[in-house]
């Protein structure tokens, strides 16, 4: 597996507002055309009304890269970076045992 969580932090209410439209045009897609993307959920934060959180879970990082070249994603990457103050990606490893 292959997992990444991505913040975005928006310029104003107006960014949020389309930021949000554009996921509810993507995400369905991602869910249905995407076999191995096992999780792709989109999150807001609490108290910070300008900040989106996505959790990404891959099959593997071939299938992240997949996610990553279908034009849908590219599109919407393309018109997020217009919106965004900034965007912080993180790399997940492995999963920790609890106990």
């Amino acid at each position: 597996m292959f997992a990444i969580v991505v913040r975005f932090d928006l310029l104003d209410t107006a960014a949020a507002e389309r930021f949000d439209h554009l996921v509810a045009e993507v995400v369905p897609g991602i869910r249905a055309s995407e076999p191995g993307t096992l999780v792709y959920t989109p999150h807001t934060v609490q108290g910070e009304p300008l900040a989106r959180v996505f959790y990404e879970v891959y099959r593997d990082r071939e299938a992240h890269a997949a996610h990553e070249a279908r034009p849908e994603t590219a599109e919407f990457l393309r018109e997020v970076r217009t919106l965004t103050a900034s965007i912080r990606v993180e790399l997940l490893e492995g999963a920790l045992e609890a106990g």
